[in-house]
């Protein structure tokens, strides 16, 4: 391809948020293997190692005169993406104004990216006795004799003391210590320890040596048996398979001993062998499931929308049977020896359709979400680049970084969901948007489904540029569920409320629980109780880091702060005044389970929430358990609303409306209704009708009508107009500026100077500056700027202007030390 007898270049990309690739040369020896998309080591600066990916290979020698480091080392043998997800890379670098290098960051698995990492060590140079130490210098050194080599983060926990760093300081410049960069490789590969025979196949002989030899140790008898049965050793029809230890003790029934006996003898060795954690054995599968008339029909409107548009829209109500008619899509994608990546937002709804999926495309289904460990990324990313890749991804929003070779259908499912969105850190994609891009990048179809389509969405279903199918009824003719608004203003009046849990929706509990069917209330905030009050003073707890109120867990008898991870302890007095008159208000998850424990004493109540849901398989067994009917209420936030399956919901209440409804922000309302409406979709999905309730102080309000009627169409409409009336997507483009800065002043001052800046150009089109609802995360001070942009302006232009304004800014004082992210399409 190129002229080997010249130097090769390559334009690698780095993960750090810089903008552009940057150009090492090709050692002679790897440049027959190095392409795009290939792994490299590489120097950056004087002393740190970075893995980067080739983003393009050229014997052309960069024009600017700088000195040209070599690549380190190629780390595979073939590329870990491909020519496609480059693109897709670059596209999101430039969509999202975002360095590559972040998109890389989020692209690859932590165990494919190793780096340097600093360690402080002692000087093989120093002289002890030439050095007057301090008592704490002593005991460092002393540490670091017997540990070796450290990195900062492990001094200071190893002496308790967060000072060490000082310490660290003036032994480097005694000459004590040294510092070193070491490059950590994240990944460790599962290894398994296998057994062979050291007989050659069909030595028959000797194998008959072998057994008279063992004939008086049965236990070494049986094993060598077992060995034999195991690994297909005597049927020559078959192909051999190897047999691991645990395996091979396991069928055999003996210990280890004997299998070191017949080790001693010669007969048998062990050796280590790299395993795929995910390389799981073919498992015999079940036939689709019929589809109802309904399904028949909308699979068949798909198939011909296909062939005329890229993206669809399925429009289908809570339980028509979505998951069915997809499946029935994937299998013909498959059958044609294409790949499919089926999108949902939320890892719980992996736990419910891995079953489903698996019972009937076996191992040719692969899951892949952020609950798994690094290890475990890596291994279902090499399998997907192996040569006998599974056939369907399903994954959560990270999936589409995925090399999957052979794309012919994405499925997103829920497309609606906020969650697909990336918030922090960059970048800040949309993964249904950049699925789409995908597909239109390699030929693939793109099917969106959801009961609630988003605004944007469903505006370009109903004007032409996606496909449009719906789904008007539920499986098996089953009814959508009653929905009933209650006013807790009026039941408050009459005593027919105590606390947050009206008599309506207790007694609706109740004869639900006593008809042997299953309750999910929903209230979308999570701990006990979200405000913390001395009832002497007005003292309120806040956060240290966040300008928030902390918020009290009961279990933990700790307050939190839900935006930084800040806790401190509940005081017994009131630190402002002294009095112990410190009290609760609100309502969490967890104080409603504990209300629910008490109201319905013999029943058994679950709760699911980011606080009961941190390890790896809490939610999965939240789930099954559900499932099961071993609880009867789940108590839960907004993850039991998007789109669960359990057959024996009868009931769904819906705890506190009011909290979901008039943010100050153009998409609340869609998000409330979506959120509703999905949440009520959870009850009556077999046979009968549900009943759904809904506690609101403000039972009039337009959105509680047509959730009331399931009435999306209703609700569009109405939704459409103000956002035409007003300007905001579809009807032009959205582009939110983050400013933030450990000074408040400089954050304003700086935001003030970008939005006058932005208005010489974009006139009226700026919005702002603003303090955000919450204006101060984490220690950094925020203010935001919102750009409307005409949804016909050029987009790409807009950027060029943004990134023009911001660099004749960029030396300003009040610049200094502002960091400057962009939000394109805020979901």
């Amino acid at each position: 391809m190129f002229d080997r007898q010249g130097t090769v270049f390559a334009d690698v990309i780095l993960p750090l948020p810089l903008q552009g690739t940057f150009t090492y040369s090709i050692p002679q020896e790897l440049a027959a293997k190095a392409a795009a998309g290939s792994r490299v080591l590489v120097q950056f600066g004087k002393k740190k190692y970075y893995t980067g990916v080739i983003a393009s290979v050229t014997t052309i020698p960069p024009e600017k005169p700088y000195e040209i480091k070599e690549v380190m080392a190629l780390l595979d043998d073939y590329p870990v993406t491909t020519r496609l997800q480059l693109r897709l890379w670059e596209w999101i670098s430039e969509y999202y104004l975002c360095p590559i290098g972040d998109v890389l960051k989020a692209a690859l698995p932590a165990g494919l990216k190793p780096e340097s990492q600093t360690r402080i060590g002692l000087n093989p140079a120093w002289e002890r006795e030439e050095t007057n130490l301090l008592e704490e210098e002593a005991a460092l050194i002393t540490i670091l004799e017997s540990r070796g080599p450290m990195t900062m983060e492990d001094i200071v926990a190893a002496t308790d003391n967060p000072e060490a760093t000082l310490i660290v300081d003036s032994l480097i410049e005694q000459g004590v210590v040294e510092v070193a960069e070491h490059v950590v490789e994240r990944y460790r590969p599962k290894r398994e320890t296998m057994v062979r025979l050291l007989i050659p196949r069909g030595d028959h002989s000797a194998l008959h040596d072998a057994m008279e030899s063992v004939s008086r140790a049965p236990r070494q008898e049986k094993l060598l048996m077992a060995w034999l049965e195991l690994s297909g050793w005597m049927r020559r029809e078959e192909e051999m398979r190897e047999v691991s230890r645990q395996e091979l003790l396991e069928k055999s029934g003996v210990t280890a001993a004997s299998l070191k006996g017949l080790q001693e003898k010669g007969f048998m060795e062990t050796y280590r062998k790299v395993i795929n954690r995910f390389a799981t054995p073919v498992s015999s599968v079940q036939p689709l499931a019929p589809l109802s008339s309904a399904q028949e029909r909308a699979l068949k409107e798909i198939t011909e929308s296909f062939a005329e548009k890229t993206v669809t829209l399925l429009h289908g109500v809570t339980s028509s049977g979505k998951t069915e008619v997809y499946s029935h899509l994937i299998s013909r994608v498959i059958a044609r020896g294409e790949s499919v990546l089926y999108l949902v937002p939320e890892i719980s709804l992996t736990t419910q359709l891995t079953d489903r999926l698996r019972r009937v495309f076996g191992d040719e289904l692969i899951v892949y979400h952020s609950k798994f460990t690094d290890n475990e990324r890596v291994d279902i990313y090499r399998r997907i680049l192996s040569d006998n890749p599974p056939r369907l991804i399903l994954g959560v929003r990270s999936s589409v970084f995925l090399p999957i070779v052979g794309l012919g259908l994405i499925i997103v499912d829920e497309e609606h969901e906020s969650s697909f969105k990336q918030y922090d850190p960059a970048p800040r994609y949309n993964a249904r948007d950049a699925a789409i891009m995908l597909a239109s990048q390699c030929g693939a179809k793109v099917l969106l489904g959801s009961a609630t389509p988003s605004i944007e969405t469903y505006y370009k279903a109903t004007h032409g540029k996606y496909g449009l199918v719906t789904l008007s009824e539920r499986f098996g003719e089953a009814c959508l569920p009653e929905v009933e608004i209650i006013d807790m203003r009026e039941a408050r009046k009459k005593k027919e409320a105590v606390g947050i849990l009206s008599n309506r929706l207790r007694y609706a509990t109740a004869e639900t629980l006593r008809g042997g069917k299953q309750a999910i209330m929903f209230q979308n905030r999570r701990g006990f109780a979200p405000v913390v009050i001395c009832r002497q003073c007005g003292w309120t707890p806040k956060c240290e880091n966040c300008d928030v109120a902390l918020v009290y867990h009961k279990q933990s008898a700790t307050l939190h702060c839900h935006y930084c991870g800040f806790t401190r302890t509940l005081p017994n007095v009131c630190p402002a005044c002294g009095v112990n008159d410190i009290d609760v208000y609100g309502y969490g998850t967890e104080r409603i389970a504990e209300i629910f424990h008490k109201a319905f004493d013999g029943y058994r109540v679950a709760r699911m929430d980011l606080d009961t849901t941190r390890n790896k398989d809490s939610q999965q067994e939240i789930i099954e358990e559900f499932a099961r009917k071993e609880t009867d209420i789940l108590v839960g936030t907004q993850m039991v609303t998007k789109g669960l399956d359990f057959a024996g919901v009868e009931l769904v209440g819906v705890l506190s409306a009011d909290t979901l409804m008039n943010f100050p922000d153009f998409r609340s309302n869609e998000r409330a209704f979506n959120m509703l409406e999905q949440v009520a979709g959870r009850a009556g999905r077999r046979g009968q009708g549900g009943k759904v309730m809904i506690q609101t102080s403000r039972p009039d309000e337009p959105l509680l009508n047509f959730v009331r009627n399931h009435d999306y169409l209703g609700f569009y409409q109405s939704e459409i107009a103000d956002r035409e009336a007003f300007g905001y997507p579809p009807f032009s483009r959205v582009i939110n500026i983050y400013l933030r800065n450990k000074d408040s002043r400089k954050a304003e001052g700086a935001a003030r100077l970008l939005a006058d800046a932005l208005r010489q150009t974009f006139g009226q089109r700026v919005l702002g500056p603003n303090k955000p609802f919450v204006s101060r995360v984490n220690t950094w001070y925020l203010q935001t700027i919102m750009l409307k942009i005409e949804a016909s302006a050029s987009m790409k232009r807009v950027k060029e202007i943004l990134r023009a304004v911001y660099e004749s800014l960029a030396g300003q004082p009040e610049f200094k030390g502002t960091m400057i992210h962009y939000d394109v399409d805020p979901a």
